[in-house]
């Protein structure tokens, strides 16, 4: 039986013949496996013998899976930040994400049936928790709560018409069909941008305006079918004669929704102007929930009829203020880097997914007015991203 010596990297060997026999090994973690199948001549022979079996030591699963995660949320923070301010594209990303998250709470009150809860008191819980988690944010970044005070009057101006406006959107949804009420809503982004022209002085392109008249056009027509076959209704003039019959209660309702689109679009560009100034947009959703929040609670107490939530109820609300104010986040930061013309024409976007929704999952049929609309939505965002945001410097963090 041949005796061998390990030293320094060295494996020797002495054979029958009495020579010594080296060789070389370069790799310390070879000559280590290999290293307690031999015995060593100058020492004690080791407890591992020819007959053990050696194995190579590994990473133990709980540290690999630990640092699959840790990579995962990495990259998903790189994308955010990218999101948020790491790119030209930046505020057209914000308000595109927007619109997605706007189009998930729809998904999800679409998927889970829940308890009927009145609409001002799923308002209150919404601007709760818009309220509770802009505060934290604050917080977690260090700002003071107070922004400074050359931004406090336009806050103010910000928080009381976003109110007004919701609460005609409201009263528009409840006295007119949803069809209507959702086409005098996306009437705000030319409202926006015509209203930032004169307050903001912002330059309106010829290109802007068009590609927003293109978007507004694909609202009408994804929502045509809608409106002009209520009940038996069968012509546009027909349905304009019903709302002249029907009363002044319609004709209010109408009124209201176009107050409520004008006022929604002077409240963004309050948010621009607010956000710039405070130099974070994050004051925009605070001061918003400050004011917004002691008022739904007074309007669900004495206009309507408190209903308490079952358990899945509550979550779900509590889920679907958490998104809302994600949401309220990218707009206001949207609106922070970009100009209104261009930014708010990503809105839209809310209109093409909801459509593909309906579609896919609620079985909505698919006619050529609504393929023409989602056409004329699609190539108008486009041109958008083609000819490029207009970016303006900005240190907010």
């Amino acid at each position: 039986m041949a005796l061998v010596d390990v030293a320094n990297g060295e494996i020797g060997g002495r054979g029958n013949g009495g020579g010594v026999h080296v060789v070389q090994v370069n790799d310390s973690e070879v000559a280590g496996e290999i290293s307690p199948l031999l015995v060593d001549v100058r020492d004690e022979p080791p407890k591992m013998t020819i007959f053990s079996v050696s194995y190579a030591r590994k990473r133990p699963p709980k540290e690999t899976n630990l640092a699959l995660v840790e990579a995962e949320v990495n990259f998903l923070s790189q994308i955010c930040m990218w999101t948020w301010g790491g790119s030209k594209y930046s505020g057209l990303l914000c308000m595109a994400s927007s619109s997605t998250i706007y189009y998930i709470m729809e998904v999800l009150l679409d998927i889970f049936p829940v308890q009927t809860v009145p609409l001002f008191e799923s308002v209150f819980t919404r601007c709760t928790v818009i309220l509770i988690l802009s505060f934290l944010w604050l917080r977690k970044v260090g700002h003071p709560l107070f922004p400074p005070k050359h931004a406090r009057n336009l806050l103010i101006l910000r928080s009381l018409s976003g109110f007004i406006s919701l609460m005609s959107f409201i009263y528009s949804v409840k006295n007119l069909p949803l069809s209507y009420a959702i086409c005098l809503n996306f009437a705000t982004p030319i409202v926006a941008s015509i209203g930032a022209k004169v307050i903001l002085q912002e330059k309106l392109a010829f290109s802007d305006i068009g590609g927003l008249s293109l978007s507004y056009l694909g609202v009408l027509f994804v929502f045509k079918p809608t409106v002009l076959t209520q009940g038996n209704i069968a012509e546009a003039g027909d349905m304009f004669n019903e709302v002249l019959v029907t009363g002044g209660q319609t004709i209010y309702a109408v009124l209201l929704g176009l107050f409520s689109s004008f006022l929604n679009g002077i409240c963004y560009c309050f948010i621009r102007a607010a956000a710039k100034a405070a130099d974070h947009p994050v004051y925009t959703v605070f001061s918003f929930g400050l004011m917004v929040t002691p008022l739904s609670a007074i309007c669900t107490l004495t206009l309507q009829k408190f209903v308490l939530p079952n358990i899945f109820t509550f979550f779900l609300m509590v889920v679907l203020g958490v998104l809302a104010f994600l949401a309220e986040i990218s707009l206001a930061r949207g609106l922070q880097l970009e100009k209104i013309c261009k930014v708010t024409n990503m809105i839209y976007l809310q209109v093409i997914l909801s459509l593909a929704w309906s579609v896919s999952y609620l079985g909505a049929p698919v006619s050529f007015n609504k393929l023409i609309g989602c056409l004329l939505i699609l190539g108008s965002i486009c041109c958008t991203l083609y000819f490029g945001p207009e970016r303006e410097p900005n240190n907010a963090s």
